[in-house]
């Protein structure tokens, strides 16, 4: 199932499987990009990623200033990740970890090669996390997201089935798309990320440019 835009929606379906790897930024692996947001921002500058990479060799992630990173295990034996102030071991599928993108790290096979599914946003103009769900969903609920299936099925309003690997993402609310439901029976778990504009603190720019006020003492 390739890509595919909703024509009812502002959905847009996607198939892991039909996603061609591209090498990372420092060339030392390859991922799948599921979404870069804005369209043809590319990878210095998009406001929110989501990907998942084949880590087949031990060596140094790709440095993103001013990024938000959140990494999970979705098969595979795992990664030591090291780095100022981080020394965590990637080796619990469904758990997501946030980082810095800033930050130097190296990343080490526990094992053999794995699988991961990433987050990436801009700290000043996006908020969102990864959360794993086993409950019905309603994408196009939230600003923007993205949900994949992990396992099992889901069914959509339509009838139709989502298998793993499979899902759909939108960049507008979406609130005429309908629900995703688990399928009894098959273990149904969901990556589910809302995405959500950061705004700006409300400064006035009379305020801002308004000369101190003197006090007077009082006697």
């Amino acid at each position: 199932m390739p890509r595919a835009r909703d024509p009812a929606t502002s959905l847009q379906r996607f198939d892991l499987a039909a996603i061609a790897p591209m090498p990372w930024k420092n060339g030392g692996g390859a991922t799948r990009e599921i979404v870069c947001w804005p369209p043809g921002a590319g990878l210095e500058g998009f406001g929110w990623r989501v990907s998942v990479a084949s880590i087949d060799r031990s060596g140094p992630f790709s440095a993103f200033p001013g990024v938000e990173r959140e990494i999970m295990l979705l098969a595979g034996d795992g990664v030591h990740l090291q780095g100022p102030g981080i020394d965590h071991r990637l080796n619990v599928p469904g758990q997501p970890f946030a980082f810095a993108g800033e930050r130097p790290l190296d990343c080490t096979l526990l094992g053999g090669a794995s699988t991961d599914f990433n987050l990436m946003r801009r700290r000043d103009a996006w908020a969102g996390r990864i959360d794993i769900l086993a409950h019905a969903v309603a994408p196009g609920s939230a600003p923007a997201g993205l949900c994949m299936v992990l396992a099992g099925a889901w069914r959509d309003a339509g009838g139709g089935e989502l298998g793993p690997g499979q899902g759909l993402w939108w960049s507008a609310p979406a609130p005429q798309a309908g629900g995703l439901v688990p399928v009894p029976g098959t273990g149904a778990r969901l990556a589910w990320i809302a995405m959500a504009p950061v705004l700006a603190p409300k400064c006035p720019a009379a305020l801002m440019d308004r000369a101190p006020i003197a006090m007077e003492s009082i006697a």
